[in-house]
């Protein structure tokens, strides 16, 4: 297995806390929007609740003049009974904000994750030779996870402190202008070391969440490919390379738990410093006789309202940047250009194909390695229902063409048609509906062999289903399993034999009753009894329709009614099987004699 570089996920670790973060937050609205009303009715409520609570200070301080000047009892119990019914609207309120704003949040996230997914599986093939599962897994996992827990809380969290420092400061500098300035003075450093901490710490964090993301990404590769990793005993590698990566995110995690440490130590000193020396003041203007009892409780508890919540404000704000980092890592996907795919397939008459092909000076190169022309202007006409073969030694680009023909790629110049028409002017579904792909490596799903035979037609009858499996000779297998076609195939279809997973994969091929087959080595890995059942249904497979095969075995092509052969991403042989071995020191003939030495050793 490939050995992971810790710079796979170095973009999430070196992203600034950019303007096109800002932009890309802002677009969430759109996934907001349906819901405005609830969530407007939701920030009522927050505002009410925090006014509430802004109230409790004043009422608090006027208890203690009423107390401290022998007010009448009366004064007490309508101070008291103001107290309760705030408590009583604050409680109320926090009930509904929360409820709305989880109710806006979870639909609003639905929303977000189904557009998302949807909007992954219509990028182009390209877009995934870019980006390694494990990546995109997080980002819709962890990173739509954080929106999630933005919406929820820490927007309000932000928004109810905001109030609360400015309400609070705003009234102060009314009701006791010269000790609210004198508090004001030492606040601003605690804000400053808010900032800048804030800022560190958010990077280290950022780090620590992509060496997380890429521990999760090798337990993800590793336990897909437990098969290899045990048959090459590579389990100490693996817990090593696992152990590694731990080791990392640990470090940094012990470095960020250090800097936060000091950061808190940092906050506490300068608020409860601040608390003092605002103590001090206020008992100097106290004894002084400039400031009443009762307002000095009061102003003391709004400034432990603003020492709290600008201490509160830090996480806040940490919380806030990782939140417009997600967000801008989530919409590298979203604007990701998409292929134009179609949810709904139908099949327009004009565009129903014959099986005829061809390539007219066809260039194409992967977008991974562009200097290296995989495929070089390819001339070659395909008839309808034609046996066509491809050979040619390893990386000869024999199945890059069924790629292409799959239009999982964009030719880099020439043109390919289908019949008449050129690729492009056909919607990229409605080829691809005609066009089924058997390869060698069958991906089978984890569920039944009913579904992954009906995966070739969803709308499938199990009758039809039934009768795909017959001509794929599955009946075989399928009549010795209890549950029948309702039987679970495992991971990756693992349950089953591999000539067992090829029979499955050529009955969805059946079902799904191509104009175009592409055979991509569906026999090679097979032993000689589970070739002849596979071979045997890929030629019924193959009747009335184009068939296109890929093979290193020149012995399953000799009937094909051409014979492609490949040198170099080249056209270099064309013709049947004896036409070939009459060429001297032909490619094809070459390989020939080389198998059937092979063959008679």
């Amino acid at each position: 297995m490939a050995k992971h570089s810790s710079n796979d996920y170095s973009h999430l670790s070196k992203k600034k806390f950019s303007k096109q973060g800002f932009q890309d937050v802002f677009k969430l609205y759109k996934y907001l929007k349906p819901y405005t009303f609830e969530y407007s009715l939701g920030l009522f409520f927050l505002l009410g609740a925090t006014l509430a609570s802004l109230a409790t200070p004043k009422l608090l301080g006027d208890l203690v003049n009423i107390g401290n000047e022998g007010g009448l009892s009366s004064d007490l119990n309508k101070v008291i009974l103001i107290l309760i019914v705030i408590l009583v609207v604050q409680a109320t309120f926090s009930y509904f904000r929360i409820t709305l704003f989880a109710n806006v949040t979870e639909k609003s996230i639905a929303d977000l994750r189904k557009n998302t997914y949807n909007h992954l599986l219509k990028l182009p093939l390209s877009f995934f030779d870019r980006h390694r599962v494990g990546e995109l897994n997080s980002r819709i996992s962890a990173d739509i996870s954080l929106v999630h827990e933005t919406l929820t809380s820490t927007l309000a969290d932000f928004l109810r402190q905001s109030i609360i420092i400015l309400g609070a400061i705003t009234y102060l500098l009314f009701d006791e202008p010269k000790l609210t300035l004198f508090m004001l003075a030492i606040i601003p450093l605690t804000m400053i070391l808010v900032f800048f901490f804030g800022r560190f710490i958010r990077r280290l964090s950022r780090k620590a969440q992509a060496g997380v993301a890429e521990s999760n990404t090798i337990v993800e590769e590793t336990l897909q490919g437990i098969r290899s990793v045990k048959s090459y005993t590579n389990e100490l590698f693996e817990i090593n390379r696992y152990a590694d990566k731990i080791k990392e995110v640990v470090k940094i995690g012990i470095t960020s738990g250090r800097y936060r440490g000091a950061f808190s130590s940092f906050l506490v000193m300068g608020v409860f410093g601040s608390m003092i020396a605002v103590i001090w003041k206020g008992s100097s203007m106290l004894s002084a006789g400039e400031i009443r009892a009762g307002d000095l409780v009061e102003f003391l508890f709004y400034t432990i309202f603003i020492a709290g919540n600008i201490g509160g404000m830090a996480a806040v704000i940490t919380r806030m940047q990782r939140f417009v980092g997600a967000t801008e890592d989530l919409f590298e996907i979203l604007k990701s250009d998409k292929e134009k795919v179609t949810d709904e397939i139908k099949i327009d008459p004009k565009y129903e194909l014959n099986g005829k092909i061809s390539f007219q000076d066809l260039s194409f190169t992967y977008p991974s390695r562009e200097s290296e022309l995989v495929i070089k202007e390819l001339n070659l006409d395909i008839e309808a229902n034609q046996l066509i073969a491809l050979v040619g030694p390893s990386g000869a680009g024999k199945s890059t063409i069924a790629s292409l023909l799959l239009r999982l790629y964009e030719p880099l110049s020439g043109k390919l048609y289908y019949d008449h028409h050129n690729y492009s002017e056909i919607p990229i579904s409605q080829v691809r509906a005609q066009i089924a792909l058997v390869p060698q490596d069958i991906f089978l799903f984890g569920g039944s062999i009913k579904e992954n035979i009906g995966y070739g037609k969803p709308n499938a009858t199990v009758e039809e289903i039934w009768q795909a499996a017959e001509q794929a000779n599955c009946i075989e297998f399928i009549d010795n399993f209890p549950k029948k076609l309702d039987t679970i195939v495992g991971e990756r279809g693992t349950q089953l034999s591999g000539g067992q997973r090829q029979r499955v994969a050529i009955a969805r091929a059946i079902l799904k009753n191509p104009k175009i087959l592409i055979l991509d080595e569906a026999t090679s890995s097979l032993d000689s009894e589970s070739e002849r059942l596979v071979q045997n249904a890929l030629d019924l497979l193959m009747k009335g329709r184009t068939s296109i095969v890929i093979a290193h075995r020149l012995s399953t092509v000799r009937a094909a009614d051409q014979i492609i052969v490949m040198d170099h991403g080249r056209l270099a042989e064309k013709g049947t099987h004896e036409e070939l071995l009459k060429l001297e020191s032909g490619i094809y003939r070459n390989l020939s004699e080389l198998q059937f030495s092979e063959f008679k050793s």
